[in-house]
């Protein structure tokens, strides 16, 4: 079904993982809608409940494959045509998405890291804002989100400047959900996917959906949504389950529904 990427269900999770380790997996435009589609499919699949997408080799994603781009192209319609329609795939996604940054995140590589709910990083991650290097501004959504993570001026630092940031650096900015070393990244970034899997996948769908929208409204407008959310909610099974597992002090085994 994909050739430049493979999508895996196993314990609840969606793997999806950038197959082009050649070219440091390296997006072309074949890759940006095998990923749309995958990100559809997940979101559709009841039994997925989370998300985690990872690249193949040394690098999760090093930006756009340049052999795809000449002079005559208008890279307006490369966006609207390719990384828009995969950006908005992600963000209409309610279940928790998780970039597995194994390596280096560049360009566009670092925006769709970006626009994951959570970012676990090797210890030899790192990300940088190539655009500026070849006279470009960061696109797929990078500022949107940069600047949600780390605010306006640090965003603006590392947009022009266009420095590499270490793992441990995205940590301290707030980039980085955690730092894993080589020898337990496998492992950590399967129980952190698995955790998320076995949490309460509608309520995290709703919070992602208000959290989005909380810096559109005025405080009446949005605490009129929050109160359908909470109702939302508070309709689903998982509620149920975690009022009774409480009263009966076990853990709760939520299903997602």
């Amino acid at each position: 079904m994909f050739e430049t990427i493979s999508y895996e269900v196993r314990d609840r999770v969606a793997w999806i993982t950038m197959k082009r380790p050649d070219k440091l997996n390296a997006f072309i435009k074949q890759m940006n809608q095998e990923i749309q589609k995958a990100f559809k499919q997940a979101g559709r699949d009841e039994e997925v409940r989370a998300v985690v997408i990872t690249g193949e080799g040394r690098a999760f994603c090093s930006g756009q494959d340049l052999s795809e781009v000449d002079e005559n192209m208008n890279l307006g319609d490369v966006l609207r045509n390719y990384y828009g329609p995969m950006v908005k795939e992600i963000a209409q996604c309610e279940k928790p998405i998780i970039a597995a940054v194994n390596g280096v995140a560049a360009g566009a590589g670092m925006s769709l890291a970006l626009a994951c709910d959570f970012r676990l990083l090797s210890e030899k991650a790192s990300f940088v804002e190539a655009f500026i290097h070849v006279g470009l501004i960061p696109d797929a959504g990078n500022l949107y989100y940069l600047t949600r993570l780390v605010g306006r001026a640090k965003a603006l630092e590392l947009a022009v400047l266009g420095e590499k940031v270490s793992a441990e650096k995205a940590k301290e900015l707030g980039l980085a959900t955690e730092v894993i070393s080589l020898d337990e990244w496998d492992e950590k970034v399967e129980a952190f996917a698995i955790r998320l899997a076995n949490m309460p996948t509608k309520a995290i769908g709703l919070i992602k959906r208000y959290l989005n929208e909380s810096d559109k409204d005025d405080l009446h407008e949005y605490l009129e949504k929050e109160a359908y959310g909470q109702r939302i909610a508070g309709l689903t099974e998982d509620h149920r389950e975690g009022v009774t597992a409480f009263m009966e002090k076990r853990k709760p085994e939520f299903k997602g529904k």
